[in-house]
């Protein structure tokens, strides 16, 4: 795990990118940007703000706000992954 805050400049450009990435997909928890990046919910938004447009970061809060497989506590326990099965899998 990265200890690591983005106000702190410590995250890389590709970190960034991939904090940027998870946070946008519905089923990638909060949790699961904290465990492998150590940063907190909080943290993930501030880097939201810092990183997108302002349209941008407004439709990706609306997005994720009370969304339940956002947040591992909310979550069913019928969600046993954080990423779909047809990740990464084009044209199948």
């Amino acid at each position: 795990m990265i200890n690591a805050s983005p106000m702190n400049g410590q995250l890389s450009p590709a970190d960034q990118s991939r904090i940027i990435e998870m946070a946008w997909e519905d089923r990638t928890p909060f949790e699961a940007i904290e465990h492998q990046f150590g940063l907190s919910e909080a943290e993930v938004i501030k880097l939201m703000r810092n990183h997108l447009g302002a349209p941008a970061f407004r439709r990706w809060r609306a997005r994720v706000n009370g969304r339940k497989t956002k947040h591992l506590r909310l979550r069913s326990s019928a969600v046993g992954r954080h990423q779909a099965s047809t990740h990464n899998k084009a044209n199948r």
